[in-house]
């Protein structure tokens, strides 16, 4: 088999519908569009959800609920035992980034307290959950809260 040499199969290309070639096409005249109207002219479509000046379904229902995403602040999480395999004594944001486990356009951290943490080291945050803390203080280490600036 050569890609020169392949086609496809019967009936699967059709050609395109010739417009406007004459009352004896089939598709002289209106060209299939029927008589007048907004649908006829080119350009002619309504919106999604119009339905034809009656007062649209999604109006009619009632809004519920309450989005706060305007004001709502998003963390970047890691898991203490992420930290693990750094190997650092001191871990900032930074070296997070570094390391992969955040991505630089996340602006704030928080630490969580998934896994096992055997080093000592000093970690900074923007926040911390409370078996994170436990956990960084167990083996010795500090979680330090960064402050906002």
């Amino acid at each position: 088999m050569k890609l020169h040499t392949l086609s496809n199969p019967a009936g699967a290309k059709h050609s395109s519908k010739r417009l406007g070639c004459g009352v004896g096409s089939g598709h002289g005249k209106t060209s299939g569009r029927g008589h007048k109207g907004a649908k006829a002219r080119s350009g002619g479509h309504v919106r999604p959800g119009f339905e034809g000046g009656q007062m649209p379904l999604y109006r009619k229902l009632p809004h519920r609920g309450f989005n706060n995403y305007k004001f709502r602040v998003e963390y970047a999480e890691v898991n203490v035992g992420s930290l693990e395999d750094l190997g650092l004594e001191e871990v900032t944001r930074d070296d997070m980034v570094m390391a992969g486990l955040v991505r630089a356009k996340d602006a704030l951290v928080k630490v969580l307290g998934f896994g096992d943490l055997t080093k000592k080291m000093v970690v900074h945050a923007d926040k911390f959950s409370a078996s994170a803390v436990k956990k960084i203080e167990a083996v010795g280490g500090k979680a330090v809260v960064n402050s906002a600036e």
